[in-house]
């Protein structure tokens, strides 16, 4: 009995101190990645693998078509992806996916690579984004700076994975990209499979290298588990659209804008509001450049004084020159490297300036006629005004004018039915002249 005591503890204790690289659960997660790298991606996937570790799972599966993205989330990736306990597996698919730019950092930093026939990768230079003066040395110099390093970078993943470091390198400093096919040839990647059951039948028996040790994986016809973005996650990834956030701010804006002028209205008041908190929550993913927000704020600013103030359209021209170069310089990254997923469309830019300077121009006509108009009201409103005597004027009488019985005097006799015209208000009387 003491024996079976004994043997049941040590087992107990073997289990509870045993390494969890030991335990594997026997499934694979899977996330799928569609569109450009982002800290939206960026936390997705790291938590994918954070979840992948601590169920100990036999791999993750990240299913990928992207056309790059930003460059210090692909770092953040990358960085996360190469400490990993478990094996993690990148497969550019479906058919016709890419794996451009920040997809071949990622591609390289993972333990496996697989692509889907029909399918490309390569075009990893770093862009760069150019001010209105054009490149300058200390731009040229930042770009051979990033380049170097982003090199440098690739090149250590490729040795540690012991893939075609030359290739990497040629694909970040020439933009060259390769199928497929040519991938598999030159040693870029590790298989071509056309779906996901067939790379988990031919990478099962693989061995790769994680933090945790040398890892065999076993993969046939285990189960995969799908783990889609968090609702949160979703909600910021769309927001993360820059042609989304800046149509969101332009809302917000007027929005607010015309609840103040006319308050009591609610209904703009309410989408400005709601538009605003948006833009401000997606600027947790955007990086937003608060020189080009301050041009957007003034060109607002001179649309509205036009309407304030006659300029006869040069502070419409001003504020539409304002807004065009604001929101083209909107988001940027903060280390000088720009993406062309951060660039809001020159049409819906040129669309919202537009539109925004015809509405205010309209205002200002009509504020131009209303200055004009001659006023109806008041004493300015009577004078010139014509009627009609109702009674004999000598040097006082009684006219009819707008259809109201006035008091009035002459500097000449008026006879009773002649047609008169005010020519001056004293009061409540009127003084007036004979009509021509």
């Amino acid at each position: 009995m003491n024996k079976i005591v004994c043997f049941a503890a040590l087992t107990f204790l073997f289990l509870l101190f045993q390494p969890a690289g030991g335990r594997q659960n026997g499934s694979i997660l899977q996330i799928t990645i569609d569109g450009p790298i982002n800290p939206v991606v960026a936390e997705y996937i790291l938590s994918a693998i954070d979840r992948a570790e601590q169920e100990n799972t036999n791999a993750l599966i990240i299913h990928m078509d992207t056309p790059g993205g930003l460059l210090e989330s692909t770092r953040l990736i990358t960085k996360r992806m190469l400490a990993a306990k478990i094996p993690v597996i990148v497969y550019v698919a479906p058919t016709g996916a890419r794996a451009a730019s920040a997809g071949v950092f990622i591609s390289y930093a993972a333990h496996l690579v697989a692509m889907a026939p029909s399918t490309n990768i390569g075009a990893a230079h770093p862009v760069q984004s150019v001010g209105m003066g054009g490149q300058d040395s200390t731009q040229t110099t930042m770009m051979e700076k990033v380049t170097n390093d982003a090199v440098a970078q690739v090149r250590g993943m490729a040795e540690k994975h012991g893939r075609n470091a030359d290739w990497a390198e040629k694909a970040i400093r020439e933009s060259v990209s390769i199928t497929a096919s040519e991938a598999l040839e030159l040693g870029v990647i590790n298989f071509i499979v056309p779906t996901t059951d067939s790379l988990l039948s031919a990478i099962d028996g693989e061995k790769v290298k994680t933090e945790s040790g040398e890892v065999t994986l076993q993969t046939r016809g285990r189960p995969v588990i799908e783990q889609p973005m968090t609702f949160r996650q979703r909600i910021l990834y769309q927001l993360s659209n820059p042609n989304l956030a800046f149509i969101l701010l332009m809302l917000g804006f007027y929005g607010l804008f015309f609840e103040l002028y006319n308050p009591g209205s609610v209904f703009p008041g309410v989408i400005g509001a709601i538009s605003m908190i948006l833009f401000l929550y997606s600027m947790q993913v955007l990086p937003v450049n608060y020189a080009g927000l301050a041009l957007i704020f003034v060109a607002i600013i001179l649309f509205i004084l036009e309407v304030k103030i006659t300029s006869f359209g040069l502070l419409t021209v001003g504020g539409l020159i304002s807004m065009i170069i604001g929101a083209l310089m909107l988001f940027d990254s903060p280390d000088g490297l720009s993406s062309p997923f951060l660039q809001i469309s020159l049409k819906i830019i040129l669309t919202v300036a537009v539109a925004s300077a015809a509405f205010f121009f309209f205002a200002f006509s009509l504020a131009l006629r209303a200055w004009r108009s001659k006023v109806t009201t008041g004493k300015e409103g009577m004078i010139g005004e014509s009627g009609i005597a109702r009674s004999k004027i000598d040097p006082e009488g009684k006219v009819m004018v707008h259809g109201e019985l006035w008091s009035a005097w002459a500097d000449e006799k008026i006879a009773r039915g002649e047609r008169i015209k005010v020519i001056d208000v004293d009061g409540l009387r009127v003084k007036v002249t004979r009509a021509e």
